[in-house]
Order: structure tokens, then C-alpha cells, then sequence
């Protein structure tokens, strides 16, 4: 478990390196949801997610002698990014294991961060499994994606930051994939005000940890098929499940045509770009998953890594969709 004191310690050791990024508003947005809304747009933090929080605030703990071996991470991209993005800048190597379909953007960024990529099938693999056996293999320390307290509070910090410069939040709503940026933000939420609501919310394809809360335990699913592929996650985390139970509020689902239209929205209205994952607790927001009713509302906008080919194929094929459903 972590507290309010660790997500503070980890600002301290990402002051000076992460950015702190923009909380953005819009009376349109004010006035579509129904709420004052305060947006965190980790689309702008470095390597284009909030992942580069909680990478750089475990890599950054480790000594110099497991620097400068290396690290190893699996991740479908914003992860694999931070976690190169973040071993470079402490002077180490890092090999990263992502699928085979990950997104081009994603990839290429990798790389161009100085990471060393091993892929896998996301769909006949375990990329647990295989994760740090190549950790492993290669004597490489492992940097978990969310199962890790020092990873859960450098995500944290996000949500920190957003009420620090926002102020008290009714509701606070976060994308889940496999539950650290939400362990960590709604521990900030709740250890600032504690009548907080944190509201999840997941991909309609890939509602493990809502069958998880409502269970009672953790719940295994199929790999999602889902454009959100920073949320397409089989199973809670262990340990981010044992903080969400008792945090979150609740998960509402969205589907992959209100998270594009969510994206639209961003950057018609707000000027920005989000990636699928990173739009999805916007697109909860805009369709009314989230009744707010007036409420001061705080949204994490997750991260903003998405190729222009893959920006324009998503609203492109949306489109289409709708036309032949009205025809």
C-alpha cells in the first residue's frame, strides 16, 4: 500500500525532470458535461504519457551498479517509451518486450528513446511470463508497468499535481488499463479530501477490473480487441487491485466510438492530441457515463501517442460506421 507521504516524496525526485503538465479548461466541455471540469493533460509530459512519472521515479531509486546494467519492461508503448526515455537519462540500457501489433508511433518512439525492442504475440503469449524471464536471462532489473509501489506513486503525482493547481474535486475520473495510474492518483485524491469520488473507466471490451470490484477478487478476460490498446489488459494487477478495491467509487465502460469521438473532441475544441487511452475518461465525461451535476470534476487525460496515419484511420473509419448505420 502506499500514502499521500510516498506520492509527495516521488514530486520531489521527478521535480526538475517530469514536466508538470497543463490543467486545461473549456466552458464547451463545462457545458456539454454538466460540470466544472479540470483536465490533467499528460498528453504533454515527456514521452507523451503520465507513464514517464512512475518509470522514472523506480529507475531513478535503483543503484548505479543496476543502472548501468540495465533495465527491462514489457509494455504495448507508453510504458516501453518511459521506461527508455527514463534509463537514458540515468545513463542505462533498456530493453523493452512489446506485441507485434503495437502501434507504430509507439514503436518508433521506443526507439528513437535508445530501447532495445523484443516483440511478442500479445494474443498466444504471456508477456508477464516472458517479461522477466528476458529480465532474467539478460541479469536486467525489472520496471513493472503498475505493480510497484514506487510506480504507483510516481503516477500519483498526476493527480497531486491536478488538485494542487485545481483545488478541492468532487469527482475525479481515470482511465483504467492495469490500475496504477488510478491506485495513485485516487490515493493523492483521498489522502487530500476524502469525500472524493474516483471513478474509473475502461474500454467496453475490456472491463476487467470492473468484473474484478464487483466480484470481489480479481477476474481474468480475454485480451481485449479494443483501439485502446494502453487498456488492453487481461487481469487486475494484484497489487493496484488490493488499493483500488477500497478506492474507486466505481467503472463505467465506454466504447471505442465515444472514445474516437472524444479524441475529435480534443482537438477541435481544446487543441490537443490525445491517443485512445488517453481520451477514454473524456469520452466518459462527453457521453454522460459520469453523472456530475455541477460537480468540480478533475479527468486525467492519459497520453497523447498516436501517429497522424492512425489519427485519421480511427475518425475515418468511425465515420464510416455511422454513415452505414444511418443509411
Amino acid at each position: 500500500m502506499i500514502t499521500l507521504d510516498d506520492i509527495a516524496a516521488a514530486a520531489e525526485r521527478l521535480r526538475g525532470i517530469a514536466h508538470r503538465t497543463p490543467v486545461i479548461t473549456s466552458r464547451t466541455l463545462d457545458g456539454r458535461a454538466g460540470g466544472s471540469i479540470k483536465l490533467k493533460a499528460e498528453n504533454l509530459q515527456r514521452g507523451g504519457a503520465f507513464k514517464f512519472r512512475g518509470a522514472y521515479n523506480k529507475i531513478s531509486s535503483l543503484d548505479r551498479n543496476q543502472i548501468e546494467r540495465g533495465v527491462a519492461a514489457f509494455s504495448s508503448g507508453n510504458h516501453a517509451q518511459a521506461v527508455a526515455l527514463a534509463a537514458g537519462l540515468l545513463g542505462g540500457p533498456a530493453v523493452i518486450l512489446m506485441p507485434e501489433d503495437a502501434p507504430t508511433a509507439k514503436v518508433e518512439a521506443t526507439r528513437s528513446y535508445g530501447g532495445e525492442i523484443v516483440f511478442y504475440d500479445r494474443y498466444l503469449q504471456d508477456r508477464a511470463e516472458l517479461g522477466r524471464a528476458l529480465a532474467e536471462d539478460r541479469g536486467l532489473t525489472f520496471v513493472p508497468p503498475y505493480e510497484d509501489p514506487l510506480i504507483i506513486a510516481g503516477q500519483g503525482t498526476a493527480g497531486l499535481e491536478l488538485i494542487e493547481e485545481a483545488g478541492p474535486l468532487h469527482v475525479l475520473v481515470v482511465p483504467v488499463g492495469g490500475g496504477g495510474l488510478i491506485a495513485g492518483c485516487g490515493t493523492a485524491a483521498k489522502g487530500l479530501n476524502d469525500v472524493t469520488r474516483v471513478i474509473g473507466v475502461e474500454p467496453a471490451a475490456g472491463d476487467d477490473t470492473r468484473r474484478s470490484l464487483r466480484a470481489g477478487r480479481r477476474v481474468k478476460i480475454d485480451v481485449p480487441r479494443t483501439i485502446a490498446d494502453g487498456q488492453q489488459v487481461e487481469i487486475p494487477g494484484e497489487m493496484t487491485f488490493s488499493i483500488n478495491k477500497d478506492l474507486v467509487e466505481d467503472i463505467v465502460l465506454v466504447s471505442d466510438d465515444e472514445i474516437v469521438a472524444a479524441m475529435v473532441f480534443a482537438f477541435d475544441y481544446l487543441k490537443i492530441v490525445l491517443e485512445p487511452s488517453g481520451a477514454s475518461a473524456l469520452a466518459a465525461v462527453l457521453s454522460g457515463k459520469v453523472e456530475l451535476n455541477g460537480a468540480r470534476t478533475g479527468v486525467i487525460l492519459s497520453g497523447g501517442n498516436v501517429g497522424a496515419k492512425r489519427f485519421a484511420e480511427l475518425i475515418a473509419s468511425t465515420r464510416t460506421r455511422r454513415d452505414v448505420g444511418s443509411s
